[in-house]
């Protein structure tokens, strides 16, 4: 009798300390699912406006390149934006008229348009700022005149992003020459890291992958690392050697996929130097506005959040001497960008011909530099 007693305590005592634990069990598993709720809140909470000015916002560029950021084809689909839209008192109606059109399309992502003719309130704070603005040669400039007229807007709006934009703001220049107009914006924004002010050449990069693309009937995303040298004009040397095409899931060099060689070495190298200018000469294109603008959301993006592992892309950058180019000035390099940093690819083979073709556009943008330089005496 006393044996069982005994056990029936031994068995009450058990249930009571499995129960015991499995409260405390119950109690870990509500804290930590309190913790768990806690993180996501915090990962689920939106995230600040990033501020983006574009300098020249009525032009076809402009016109075509604020919705998609808006969008958030430029910076992602879960980063507000805060749009800051500047041009020249006489544009001020067009100006006014592209602020309500954005508003009324009810972009999530569009927190604040801005839209002013002051280079102050429009360098405010911006984070991001794409410099459009600019003379062109249908203006009937000869190449002095309209060298003068550029490097005194960038000279202008340079003093200014120094003082009023954000302390970390990347810089693009699309404006042609948009090498020169960015080295001249460097210059007088010295207190800007110069690795924060670059120039677009992802529009001819873009362009070289396409012709590529369609000589080899594979889709564009199927081609990848060619680079552009140099220049943002007609003597920038877009260079295939160390370009891939994927082809049935094998990465092949594009001189493998391609066997017309006077082709690649004729056609192609033209077709990316004037592809811009021919979309000039046509009356029934918008000057390219469409591909420049996508260029530009691309150059920016992968500046933010960084190439694929294995993929580089063109950027217009400021020199520190890598393949013998002049470290004083803006050339289109090859670079991988990780963390908001871009950096130049290194240890490519260079063959005779892209030297050559390299120090042909290194001495061109030295030419353009002293010209730029001469119009500031």
């Amino acid at each position: 009798m006393e044996l069982i007693i005994d056990l029936s305590v031994f068995r009450k005592i058990k249930y009571l300390e499995l129960l015991h634990k499995g409260h405390i069990v119950l109690v870990y598993i509500a804290l930590f699912w309190r913790i768990i709720r806690y993180i996501c809140s915090f990962l689920k909470k939106e995230k600040e406006p990033m501020k983006v000015l574009v300098k020249g916002a009525t032009g076809q560029i402009g016109y075509a390149i604020v919705p998609m950021i808006a969008r958030g084809i430029m910076l992602g689909p879960d980063q507000p934006v805060i749009l800051h839209l500047l041009d020249i008192e006489q544009k001020i109606d067009d100006l006014n008229l592209l602020r309500m059109e954005l508003l009324g399309s009810a972009f999530p992502l569009l927190k604040q348009v801005v839209a002013t003719i002051d280079n102050v309130e429009a360098c405010k704070d911006v984070n991001i700022a794409i410099m459009i603005a600019g003379y062109s040669r249908k203006d009937g400039l000869d190449t002095k005149d309209l060298m003068s007229k550029n490097v005194s807007i960038y000279k202008d709006v340079a003093s200014v992003l120094e003082q009023h934009a954000a302390a970390d703001c990347k810089v693009l220049v699309v404006t042609n020459p948009a090498n020169t107009n960015a080295l001249i914006l460097k210059d007088f924004a010295p207190s800007i890291p110069e690795k924060n002010i670059t120039c677009l050449t992802r529009l001819d990069h873009n362009i070289a992958l396409s012709l590529i693309a369609e000589k080899v009937k594979v889709p564009v995303s199927d081609v990848k690392n060619v680079i552009i040298w140099g220049n943002h004009d007609a003597k920038q040397y877009p260079d295939i050697n160390h370009a891939t095409v994927t082809i049935k899931n094998e990465e092949k060099p594009v001189k493998e996929c391609i066997s017309d060689d006077h082709w690649l070495k004729t056609e192609f190298i033209t077709n990316v130097q004037q592809r811009g200018a021919a979309f000039n000469r046509s009356q029934k294109a918008k000057k390219c506005a469409l591909s420049c603008a996508s260029a530009a959301c691309d150059h920016i993006h992968d500046w933010v959040y960084g190439t694929p592992k294995g993929k580089w892309v063109s950027m217009g950058v400021y020199s520190d001497g890598s393949y013998g180019i002049p470290k004083d000035i803006i050339y289109s390099f090859p670079v991988k960008c990780e963390k908001g940093k871009w950096s130049i690819v290194q240890g490519l083979t260079i063959d005779a011909l892209t030297r050559e073709k390299m120090d042909v556009a290194a001495k061109d943008l030295k030419e353009e530099i002293s010209m730029a330089k001469s119009c500031l005496d």
